[in-house]
């Protein structure tokens, strides 16, 4: 967890400054529900109902927490007032027990507050199994509420994370009809990280002005384009939650069609915050030491090479070859070979950086490894592949594989 891990080689050198939402109030305290001496539980707060939209795992064997907040968005124009997070216990596969303690939780929150329960976002991250002990987090809401206002976005990042070892953050400023606009998000994530609709958890906040529906296009987008497209080991959590949330405070006419023209840039925007996320948690990939950008070209359809990318992606052989600077591109070949997708072995071509290693179902003619090493020695690493059957392409995000990965996930449990 954050403070105890070593602090990844990949993070950025600060957190950075985010824009202010207006109409949000956060508070961070102790429940004691695994750590000791950190804040584990997160509370916001929006002074009125706010726009809410959200995607979250497929898992089959998901939290009470997910479904919890799919039936909340499944409402006619789901709106919210509170989220919460819980780190240190997933409460996925806890049976009744961990139903108890949701409805516990969401229930005191809701009775607190004066707020509808449906307007409740929860979330819980940690160790699968194990009931939630809510009532931690009940002894101390009182204290939770009276401080409301006095947390930070970053203060939040921190709250939320397990085996993290840095809190992560994006935000950003546009406009929508010439009024300034604001977006800021939190992220966490570390291991059990691949694509199957976000991962782990993020939240964006902004104060534009914008209809539930209209949000809700937005925010799949927005995974589509940066949640979707990581993966550090292949596994998806069964509390993979990512939120949006729009207050509404920015002084511009409500936007209820998704594809309205005025929404261009603040869709760019967004989609720039939600990438920024996902790569940090990349970044942070347990025991990751390299950042590698897969690129795929030449698929036959996009949806084809997001498949293949994927496959090289998720490959333990593609990512310890790079974690011990190989140039082994029969690996990638391999890679492309069991993603089940078309792909023309005579035509393919294989880079390293700016090298071209392979191409023409063979090794090229007396390439000089030297660049290849020197790029695999760096810590951000590139690798494109054309397939040669079409136009389709894609770009994943992952890192390399190494011992460190098997030490923290060996004992996460104690």
């Amino acid at each position: 967890m954050a403070g105890q891990l070593p602090k990844s080689p990949l993070a950025p050198a600060a957190f950075p400054a985010l824009p202010r939402i207006a109409g949000m109030r956060i508070s961070c305290i102790q429940a004691g529900y695994k750590y000791k001496d950190r804040n584990d539980l997160l509370l916001v707060v929006f002074d009125r109902e706010v726009s809410a939209a959200g995607v979250m795992t497929r898992s089959a064997t998901a939290s009470d927490e997910v479904e919890w907040c799919r039936k909340c968005l499944e409402r006619e124009n789901p709106t919210a007032r509170a989220m919460v997070v819980s780190a240190g216990n997933s409460n996925a596969f806890t049976g009744k027990r961990g139903k108890a303690a949701l409805d516990l939780l969401t229930g005191s929150i809701a009775n607190a507050l004066t707020i509808p329960r449906e307007t409740i976002f929860p979330s819980a991250t940690g160790v699968i199994g194990e009931p939630l002990p809510a009532e931690k987090a009940v002894n101390v809401l009182n204290d939770a509420i009276a401080s409301l206002g006095s947390a930070t976005l970053k203060e939040a990042a921190l709250a939320i994370t397990t085996t993290d070892t840095f809190p992560k953050g994006a935000g950003s400023q546009t406009e929508i009809v010439g009024t300034p606009v604001s977006i800021s998000g939190i992220a966490k994530g570390s291991g059990m990280i691949a694509p199957d609709m976000a991962t782990m958890l993020a939240y964006i906040y902004t104060d534009a002005n914008i209809a539930p529906a209209a949000l809700q296009t937005l925010v799949k987008d927005a995974a589509d384009q940066s949640f979707n497209r990581i993966t550090v080991d292949s596994d998806t959590s069964t509390s993979d939650t990512f939120l949006l949330f729009a207050t509404g405070h920015a002084p511009h006419e409500e936007i209820t069609d998704p594809a309205d023209a005025r929404l261009t840039a603040f869709r760019t925007a967004l989609n720039e915050v939600a990438i920024d996320l996902a790569k940090q948690i990349v970044c942070d990939g347990e025991g990751a030491q390299k950042f590698i950008s897969v690129r795929v070209n030449g698929a036959s359809t996009d949806l084809s090479a997001h498949k293949i990318a994927l496959s090289i992606a998720n490959s333990p052989l593609v990512k310890t070859a790079i974690a011990g600077g190989d140039a082994n591109w029969g690996r990638v070949v391999m890679a492309v070979g069991k993603a089940g997708e078309p792909a023309d072995r005579d035509r393919m071509t294989i880079r390293f950086g700016e090298t071209l290693v392979a191409a023409e179902g063979a090794a090229v003619d007396d390439y000089d490894e030297t660049p290849v090493a020197a790029h695999l020695a760096g810590q951000k690493i590139d690798l494109a592949v054309d397939v040669g059957v079409g136009d389709g392409q894609a770009e994943v995000w992952t890192c390399d594989l190494t011992h460190g990965y098997i030490s923290i996930n060996a004992d996460y449990r104690s």
